[in-house]
């Protein structure tokens, strides 16, 4: 079962993705908020497409960015296709790194993809 996380910067994709490889998941972050190319995240054949959200007062905590609402409004539109197709939306904002790779393995086991999850 592969699994293909997008989503804005510094929502979480990245420690998302580390955290599912570390358990034995095949888990992919695909950068499509930084491609004009909106079905990019298509290429690894997802059978899960997770999109992670946050907002810009969450991302400058998170990470030092110089950018602004509107740097954070092209992701998103660069994401749009992706959000579409998503199975699965979280938005990361109030939850701690343990909770959002909870969230997904939660909804992972609950598509009867027990044998794919620790």
């Amino acid at each position: 079962m592969r699994l293909v996380v997008v989503g804005v910067c510094a929502s979480g994709k990245t420690t998302l993705v580390n955290s599912l490889r570390a358990l034995g998941l095949d888990a992919y972050n695909v950068p499509q908020e930084h491609s004009c190319i909106k079905a990019l995240w298509k290429k690894k054949e997802p059978d899960i497409l997770i999109l992670l959200e946050a907002s810009l007062e969450i991302i400058r905590k998170r990470r030092n960015v110089p950018w602004g609402e509107e740097r954070l409004k092209i992701q998103r539109e660069r994401l749009r296709d992706a959000r579409s197709h998503a199975d699965l939306v979280v938005n990361t904002n109030p939850l701690s790194r343990e909770a959002v790779v909870q969230q997904v393995l939660d909804y992972v086991r609950g598509k009867g993809c027990a044998d794919y999850c620790p």
